[in-house]
């Protein structure tokens, strides 16, 4: 394998054995209570919580591979929004280590994690963070400006990232002239107007009403399917992590429980609090065909019937293409006779529409 395989198969982040404890002389408590705890990263936290401290981020290992949208969701308090903040070094980390292209940033000057964040991290966060005497162009070439760009450079590649997020005509207008939907655009144009390599996103559409979150994830989608950003994406939201994760990992106090693919997670959850998160989610929609299949019986006759599926499909979008093998069939009214008659493919559908 080639230096240039290896490097493209290496992951982008990669986080081992990651704690943030809150409170005083954090790092000589935490070591003290690992030594206690022999190992043990349960009784370390138990040891930390007795002596007044609050373990957030236990012992948390993953990586995300480059072009991945790795989803993090779990209740509140449950460490989502503070592992994001340790791997980009808003907060410092009390153990562990965190690589970004291979780069230990924990031990990254300060003058490195500016450079950073100005050109290589992009960050979105829920509350937009515009600024209220800027309109949208200059919200969106800000980060620019801040790199000394020239002005006709920066307001080229702002024009760009505002068109990418559908607010062409609406440079000149100010955040108080926005809805909430239009200003969190703003707030994805800015952070992708530096071309960064990563993206972290926390929470960004959960202070929004339903139908714009909907929207505003399929656009997303429809962005990253172009630009094929490293994501780390926040959320409490199942619905949202399923719809728009490769693979998700579910926290509960500060521990990661869970880490899989969105059909893992719906199919195979390792526990009760990971089934109580995917209890009303429709399986169909979310789950895909690969996760269910059977080995191919070599001596088994061939099969009569091919709907065309594929490994790719849904539940539910291969009950529909297997349904459609079906003739309409009657139904009856209360009385006995025939009152209409309903195609197999047609309950299918209706089982798939959206409420």
């Amino acid at each position: 394998m080639s230096d240039q395989s290896r490097a493209d198969d290496a992951p982008a982040i990669r986080c081992r054995n990651v704690w943030q404890v809150f409170g005083p002389d954090a790092a000589a408590q935490l070591s003290a209570a690992q030594d206690r705890a022999k190992g043990n990263p349960e009784a370390a936290a138990r040891i930390l919580r007795k002596e007044g401290l609050v373990p957030a981020v236990q012992d948390v290992s993953f990586d995300v591979m480059r072009g991945e949208i790795f989803v993090i969701m779990g209740l509140s308090g449950s460490g989502k929004s503070t592992i994001l903040r340790c791997i980009s070094r808003l907060i410092e980390v009390t153990a562990g280590r965190i690589d970004i292209d291979d780069e230990d940033i924990l031990h990254a000057s300060k003058t490195r994690m500016t450079h950073l964040r100005r050109r290589k991290l992009g960050m979105v966060f829920q509350h937009f963070g515009l600024f209220p005497h800027m309109n949208v162009a200059q919200n969106v070439a800000f980060p620019l400006k801040m790199q000394k760009q020239h002005r006709a450079e920066r307001a080229a590649r702002a024009q760009e990232m505002i068109n990418l997020v559908g607010l062409e005509g609406r440079e000149e207008a100010y955040p108080r002239e926005l809805s909430g939907g239009q200003r969190q655009r703003v707030g994805i144009a800015r952070s992708l107007a530096v071309n960064p390599d990563v993206w972290f996103l926390d929470e960004p559409f959960s202070a929004l009403d339903p139908l714009i979150r909907r929207q505003l994830q399929d656009e997303f989608i429809g962005i990253q399917a172009r630009l094929r950003k490293t994501i780390i994406f926040i959320t409490h939201d199942i619905a949202e992590a399923l719809k728009v994760a490769d693979r998700i990992a579910i926290m509960r106090d500060g521990q990661i429980v869970q880490i899989g693919p969105p059909s893992q997670i719906v199919l195979a959850p390792v526990d009760g609090y990971v089934r109580d998160f995917t209890r009303d989610v429709p399986k169909g929609r979310h789950a895909r065909l690969s996760s269910v299949l059977h080995p191919v019986d070599p001596q088994a006759p061939p099969a009569r019937d091919d709907p065309g599926l594929r490994v790719d499909m849904t539940l539910d979008e291969a009950l529909d293409a297997c349904m459609s093998l079906y003739r309409p069939v009657p139904v009856r009214g209360r009385d006995g006779r025939i009152v209409g008659m309903i195609d197999p493919v047609d309950l299918s559908r209706a089982l798939q529409a959206d409420p």
